[in-house]
This record gives C-alpha cells, sequence and structure tokens, in this order.
C-alpha cells in the first residue's frame, strides 16, 4: 500500500510517544542524585585536602610539596594494611619513610633557567 508524503508528514508529526502525553516531565529524583553526587565529591575534596594538610604539618613541609592525588591514592594502601592489622593511623602510615614509595612528597623540579632580560630600546 503507497503513502503519499503528506500523509507520512502528518503521521510523524503526531506522533507522540505511547507512555507520554506531550507534557513536560519533571524528575525531581534525578535533579536530587546530580545534587547527591556533586556534595559527595566536595566532601571527598574536603577531606582529601585536610588529610594532606595534616600530612604537611606531620613532615614539617609546605602544603604544595604534598601531591593530593597520591594522598588520596595513599588511602588505598592505608585500608590494606588496616585490614591487615600492620597499621592504625592514616598519618603516620603516609608520613611513614618506610612508605616513602607511596609518593606522598612531590619531588623537586630542577630550576628553568629564565633567559636575560634584554632592556635595549631595540631588541634583535
Amino acid at each position: 500500500m503507497a503513502h503519499s508524503q503528506k500523509s507520512i508528514r502528518d503521521h510523524a508529526r503526531n506522533r507522540t510517544h505511547p507512555n507520554v502525553d506531550n507534557k513536560v516531565i519533571s524528575q525531581p529524583g534525578a535533579i536530587n542524585a546530580i545534587k547527591l553526587q556533586l556534595w559527595a565529591s566536595w566532601l571527598l575534596y574536603a577531606v582529601v585536602i585536610d588529610l594532606s594538610d595534616e600530612v604537611a604539618d606531620e613532615l614539617t613541609l609546605p602544603f604544595d610539596s604534598i601531591s593530593i592525588e597520591m594522598v588520596f591514592r595513599g588511602i588505598y594502601h592505608f585500608t590494606q594494611a588496616l585490614n591487615q592489622g600492620f597499621a592504625t593511623d592514616i598519618i603516620a602510615y603516609l608520613t611513614a619513610p618506610e612508605n616513602r614509595d607511596l609518593g606522598i612528597v612531590k619531588s623537586p623540579r630542577p630550576k628553568r633557567a629564565k633567559p636575560p632580560l634584554n632592556l635595549s630600546p631595540f631588541p634583535s
């Protein structure tokens, strides 16, 4: 059976989803889930920053010399040591000399030599 182009267009224009009656559906559950994820992310970030600050204080180093990412990764290693009965304090575990391979302290970068400043009126 052949359909005309006009009847196909009209059918497509009038077609709706069987479970939706062309109303905007508000999904407050989805919005709450997104808000929950954002709050959980900020809370985790705040905990890791605070833990990194405690590690820096314990090592008497500036906060900038502590790798926040490696502190976060060190939490996993601490939980494994805690489960095996090797550690009980996370600050002591992360700052222990035998755990330097965790990379909590950033390695110093070599200083780049700045080129001399040319103040001549006609630089070449």
